[in-house]
């Protein structure tokens, strides 16, 4: 039996994907879920000792937090080094994004003898691919279910709402959503959640409190990350289940 999978996207680009889908698979860990995280796509190259190395960090973290990490190229089969939009620095190395290679990707995840995978997209929904085609071609082509981050900051509103009206348009099952506070200053916080929470009909998976840092380390000893914290783990748990419950 194929493994349980869900596709992760935001309302734009740093609203907090990578994060959400790491807490995802950590909760789902102590659910005594098996788990594997990928990213079908990523542009920007992690920086080592002054060099840009051919990995992504957020597929990287995706890569060590799942159950068994494989090649870096099974968690992340189109890598881009310029960090820009995907298919921009496709056209600067001259090599067009092959959706044949997304589409054989998807085979071995889902056949991966795994309980659930998590698939993290690039930016926000209507990621470009080519002149013609963009990342939620994709993933309705796929019917694949969908997690929204929503990057809690000034503009969300409009932001939330149009994404999720064109999720909806294009036939995908959404799961719900996640408010992630990116704007530590924002004013009327808790009156912006209630608003989303008024508009949007499916259920709000959970509310996720700004974090300092938004780099996760990518070293699981660090006395630092997030997951060493128990009310992060707690709302791990809780967002897992809650995702479980609706997969």
């Amino acid at each position: 039996m194929s493994c349980k999978t869900v596709f992760i996207t935001a309302t734009d680009t740093d609203a907090g994907k990578t994060y959400v889908s790491v807490m995802l698979l950590q909760g789902l860990k102590q659910l005594n879920q098996q788990v594997i995280a990928v990213k079908p796509i990523a542009a920007g190259g992690l920086e080592v000792s002054g060099h840009m190395a051919n990995e992504n960090s957020d597929a990287l973290l995706l890569q060590q937090h799942s159950s068994n990490a494989l090649p870096h190229s099974w968690h992340n089969p189109l890598f881009f080094q310029q960090p820009v939009a995907p298919h921009l620095a496709a056209a600067l190395s001259q090599q067009p994004i092959n959706e044949a290679v997304l589409n054989h990707s998807l085979q071995q995840w889902q056949q991966h003898p795994a309980d659930v995978c998590v698939i993290e997209g690039a930016g926000g929904w209507l990621l470009p691919l080519n002149n013609k085609r963009y990342l939620a071609d994709w993933v309705a082509e796929h019917k694949l279910a969908v997690i929204v981050v929503i990057g809690v900051k000034l503009g969300c509103l409009n932001h939330a709402m149009l994404t999720l009206r064109e999720i909806e348009r294009s036939g995908c099952k959404i799961v719900g959503w996640v408010a992630n506070c990116v704007d530590p200053h924002m004013l009327l916080l808790e009156q912006n959640i209630q608003d989303l929470q008024q508009r949007i009909s499916q259920p709000c998976l959970a509310v996720l409190p700004f974090q300092p840092c938004t780099q996760l380390s990518t070293k699981d000893s660090d006395p630092t990350h997030p997951t060493h914290n128990s009310a992060y783990a707690e709302q791990a748990k809780q967002l897992a289940t809650a995702v479980m419950a609706l997969l």
